[in-house]
């Protein structure tokens, strides 16, 4: 039911899901039809309603599918590498240019503003999204890398305004050098260090 012909029922989602994140980065919520969506896909309206509810479902789904997702796929490809050196690889990269996949999260965050239907599960993403990174705060805490007297929901809350911001400002309203960004963010983590270690850093030799 709601398939393609010749392909699966999960080919057929992803599909949907495909064209759900590039149509809405492109028009925005409210700008789009699930009669757009559907067209990209190339699939009826009903094959559509077949795997979703609603064009809310749709976008939220969307953005679990194809959202920004940098920071999982970079502890994917390496477990090992210290929680604080992914922080910093990261916010490297937020002032620079996304993707049109990469502005689905402030599409979605604007649409929830106003329709309760997107709002309550955005309140379920964002809040998964949250704890995930509470958790890697908490495993750098434990493995010594940051001062465990600091919140680890604080600092996941941190990290996600800055993300949030960073599609919202993006490089071609505000441009920023490369290399004091860098050295901003530097000063930051090295703030977030244990007392001790810092300390031990600021030392005379």
């Amino acid at each position: 039911m709601g398939r393609i012909a010749g392909v699966t029922a999960a080919e057929t989602r992803e599909r949907l899901l495909h064209a759900a994140a590039d149509v809405f980065a492109q028009r925005g919520y409210d700008g789009t039809r699930v009669a757009d969506i559907a067209a990209a896909a190339g699939v009826s309206n009903g094959a559509l309603y077949a795997h979703f509810g609603s064009k809310a479902e749709l976008l939220v789904a969307a953005l679990r599918a194809h959202g920004p997702r940098l920071l999982a796929d970079l502890l994917a490809a390496d477990p090992d590498r210290s929680i604080t050196d992914l922080l910093l690889v990261i916010g490297r990269r937020l002032p620079r240019r996304r993707d049109a996949h990469g502005y689905l999260i402030v599409e979605a965050l604007v649409a929830a503003r106003r329709d309760e239907d997107v709002a309550l599960p955005m309140r379920d993403y964002v809040g998964e999204r949250a704890d995930w990174l509470s958790g890697l705060v908490h495993v750098a805490q434990t493995g010594g890398e940051l001062d465990p007297a600091l919140s680890p929901n604080a600092l996941a809350h941190f990290c996600l305004l800055l993300a949030i911001g960073s599609a919202l400002v993006p490089p071609d309203l505000h441009a920023v050098d490369d290399e004091e960004w860098t050295a901003l963010l530097t000063r930051v983590v090295a703030a977030l260090a244990p007392a001790d270690t810092t300390a031990q850093r600021g030392a005379p030799q």
